[in-house]
């Protein structure tokens, strides 16, 4: 058998109590915070804090002071307090306040030994570093001694009684002492300080006369911000000599001391009534000699917050919320009415709010309202705009956008009105704030064309007559094309194309504006941005036309004007009918076969689909050694049989405009791609079908912007 000496037992049975000694235990009490406090605490918090005590007791909270912005069910800042998930209380806002979810001086007290508590404050805080938010006393809370049954030596306690963990203490009202049995209570006459926002005061034993020999001192101190009034009860007798001055206070006395103002002796036996203090503290000293006699006295003290001026009234602006009086902790906002802007020292600022000091004064000076403004509004191209109302561009003030007629148009209106709104946007009459667009007038000259001319050159078109009409200079040749838009330009496919090889856009010159041919290839051209033409068009042979159609884009915007305009592209009903007469329109070749160095034009009829295509079969037959092109659905004839009147070379590419019966503009009905001969008898003039290809061209525009 092993023996152990006894000291090694000793040893180990010390290092065992000594581990249990040190074992960590939940504290029996603590403080929370929210973060920051006392400053006001920050947006956008989520913080929580599991707190617990040891088992055997309970969680006690005691709120000694709660500050969060108050709102309906605290919905956008609160403390919630929790237990095992279930919410025992949801609180926000102020003390005594109106709005909110306040716990009150009454602790909270959980059903076991653990809490949570989670405090949220959402981003949008319209006062923000004004609420201070919380700062709460936890401690574990054992068995209720002083609810217990009295003792059967009496009551636990003759006055008061107080709950400590694992026990209890008595306590004595003032001017009493507690008894070395820890239980009753004698007369007394110690000193005290009463921090409470209201209480009673009372001379020791009152009613009972006053003891001789007291020395009693209580000092009412309240924080800063409130100050301190005194009602005496009409019971008031204190010792006095009457003298030609009144009542002199030599032996008896209660004295009053303020801060800042000279002590004052009470005395005589006429109560003092209602006595305000105008501070936060003030100090009562009762003194008694060892004879005569006093009845004493009893006093209410109450506390009210101080009290701020009321704010001025400001000037196209409100101050909320509207009370008579404003004391310490009120807050006012202010609010500017609809289009106007809040400003503090030249600067805008997006809220306003001030806080009643506890000095009595406004933390912040009140701001002003001025009017906004809506800026400039966004000039309009090819328009203008003009002021209707108002000045500066202020709040309310109109202004009327307009196009440049007659070659631009607002969408479906001549002129729109435009309000400088609360919101700082400029909105029509519908609330809309985008701005409006110029859309170019299409197909309509300022200058008409009248008569019907014979010759196969036509005639010379008047100045701006045929706007839309483009000289086009590919490589040292000349074509025609058409304006479809401020950027675009639409020609035959064959212009742009030589023998398979699609031409560089650097040798491709533009020139509109005007009708005659010299002026214009000595004025500057258009740059060309890019070229597009039909992908299905496939004519190395100068046999196959199908699909001759393409599209110039120009690198910057034409501004539309008497001698530029663009045409119509076709209607969606658009109809091709036989006989129907459009203009064709050109620089191409005249009578003589000489080219055109003026715009010529000539009004020509659709012609029959059948009797087209007749024509063509018939020269194939005629002239079975050249290589004449085949009709297709995409094409369609224009001309007389009698021949005569017809476009011819240098026309390539220009356009046959048809007018709308509707409004009277001209829309792009045919681009000149081919024919046999030129103004032969029983020859026609062979275009391209426009409204075939309306999608082709939408969406070459549309993704080429």
């Amino acid at each position: 058998m092993n023996w152990t000496p006894p000291f090694i037992w000793l040893l180990c049975l010390s290092v065992c109590e000594c581990w249990r000694v040190t074992r960590s235990l939940p504290a029996l009490h603590g403080q929370v915070e929210s973060p920051n406090f006392p400053q006001p605490y920050q947006a956008s918090l989520s913080q929580q804090w599991d707190i617990s005590v040891p088992e055997g007791y309970q969680v006690q909270l005691s709120f000694t002071h709660l500050d969060i912005e108050p709102s309906a069910n605290c919905y956008y800042d609160s403390l919630t307090v929790l237990y095992n998930q279930k919410v025992l209380g949801k609180f926000c806002g102020q003390e005594n306040s109106a709005d909110g979810h306040h716990p009150g001086n009454q602790p909270l007290l959980s059903p076991s030994n653990s809490l949570t508590l989670v405090f949220q404050t959402d981003d949008m805080n319209p006062e923000q570093h004004q609420h201070l938010g919380f700062s709460i006393h936890y401690q574990a809370k054992d068995i209720d001694e002083c609810s217990a049954l009295d003792t059967k030596d009496g009551p636990v306690c003759s006055q008061l009684c107080h709950n400590t963990l694992g026990s209890y203490i008595c306590l004595c009202h003032h001017g009493y002492e507690l008894r070395p049995d820890q239980r009753t209570c004698v007369l007394s006459c110690g000193g005290g300080i009463f921090n409470e926002p209201e209480g009673t005061l009372s001379s020791p034993g009152y009613p009972a006369p006053s003891p001789h020999g007291l020395a009693c001192q209580y000092v009412i101190s309240l924080e800063l911000g409130f100050i301190v009034t005194l009602n005496f009860t009409d019971s008031f007798h204190i010792e006095s000599i009457d003298t030609q001055n009144g009542p002199s206070c030599l032996y008896h006395w209660l004295q009053m001391s303020i801060p800042e103002k000279e002590p004052q002796k009470l005395c005589g036996g006429q109560s003092p009534g209602l006595v305000p203090i105008n501070s936060n503290t003030v100090q009562l000293d009762y003194h008694t000699d060892w004879d005569g006699l006093s009845q004493g006295w009893s006093l209410h003290y109450t506390t009210q917050r101080v009290q701020c001026a009321s704010p001025m009234s400001v000037t196209n602006g409100r101050v909320t919320p509207n009370f008579s009086q404003y004391f310490y902790r009120d807050y006012i906002q202010v609010r500017c009415d609809d289009g106007y802007k809040l400003m503090m020292d030249g600067k805008e600022i997006k809220s306003y709010a001030s806080m009643c000091q506890n000095n009595g004064q406004w933390h912040l000076s009140l701001p002003e309202c001025h009017i906004i403004d809506c800026g400039e509004p966004e000039p309009l191209l090819n328009g203008q705009i003009t002021p209707l109302s108002g000045s500066q561009n202020q709040y309310k003030s109109s202004i009327q956008y307009q196009c440049n007629t007659p070659f631009y148009s607002l969408l479906g209106e001549s002129t729109r009105r435009y309000t400088c709104a609360k919101d700082r946007m400029w909105r029509d009459d519908l609330g809309i704030s985008v701005f409006p667009s110029c859309i170019p007038v299409c197909g309509k000259p300022t200058v008409s064309i009248s008569g019907i001319r014979r010759i196969m050159g036509g005639d010379r078109a008047p100045a701006n007559s045929i706007p839309w009409q483009v000289m086009l200079n590919v490589e040292g040749g000349r074509g025609g094309a058409m304006v479809i838009g401020d950027r675009w330009i639409m020609t035959a496919a064959h212009n742009l194309v030589k023998e398979g090889k699609p031409a560089e856009k650097d040798k491709v010159r533009v020139f509109v504006g005007d009708v005659d041919a010299v002026k214009l290839s000595k004025s500057p051209h258009l740059g060309v941005a890019s070229l597009h033409t039909h992908p299905e068009y496939n004519n190395q042979n100068f046999a196959n036309y199908n699909h001759d159609i393409a599209l110039i884009k120009l690198q910057q915007p034409v501004t539309f004007h008497a001698a530029i305009m663009p045409l119509c592209l076709p209607p969606e009903d658009a109809v091709y009918t036989s006989h129907q007469t459009g203009i064709v329109s050109g620089f191409g070749i005249k009578e003589d076969d000489m080219i055109a160095n003026e715009l010529r034009y000539i009004r020509l009829p659709v012609v029959d689909q059948n009797i087209c295509e007749t024509s063509i079969n018939e020269a194939k037959k005629e002239r079975q050694k050249e290589n004449i092109p085949f009709l297709t659905d995409n094409m369609f004839c224009v001309g007389v049989p009698e021949g005569g009147k017809d476009s011819c070379q240098g026309d390539s590419g220009g356009a046959y405009a048809l007018k709308n019966a509707r409004d009277g503009s001209f829309w792009a009905a045919g681009i000149f791609s081919w024919g046999v001969g030129c103004g032969m008898r029983g020859r026609y003039g062979v275009y391209t079908r426009v409204a075939k290809y309306i999608d082709w061209i939408n969406k070459t525009m549309e993704e080429n912007k």
